[in-house]
């Protein structure tokens, strides 16, 4: 069984930066897409960021010229650069991978992202 482990999050101030990771226990071409989603207290889980196996990258309306997505696919590993950081980005950031070849969807744990002052 993948799991996935991510790190980085943490308390910032308006304006601050934060870098997430997530890696998954197993490397190799064995993922197409990686994404990261976020949801905060009484909110649905959201699509923040995603990336594919083949470079294409997405965002969501509310990131889009703050956060930048990145990833190895061959280390299976994903990470999320965030600027500019909002009170509003306060949530907790999930990585989500999809399986290459089984389609299945993997989540990560979770790491809390708190933007305050």
């Amino acid at each position: 069984q993948v799991q996935l482990v991510e790190s980085g999050g943490g308390l910032v101030q308006p304006g601050g930066s934060l870098r997430l990771s997530c890696a998954a226990s197993r490397t190799g071409f064995i993922f197409s897409k990686m994404d990261w989603y976020r949801q905060a207290p009484g909110n649905q889980r959201e699509l923040v960021a995603g990336i594919t196996y083949r470079g294409s990258t997405n965002y969501a309306d509310s990131v889009k010229g703050r956060f930048t997505i990145s990833g190895d696919f061959a280390k299976n590993t994903v990470y999320l650069e965030m600027n500019s950081l909002k009170p509003e980005d306060t949530a907790v950031y999930y990585c989500n991978f999809l399986g290459r070849w089984n389609q299945n969807n993997y989540w990560g744990q979770g790491t809390q992202v708190t933007v305050s002052s």
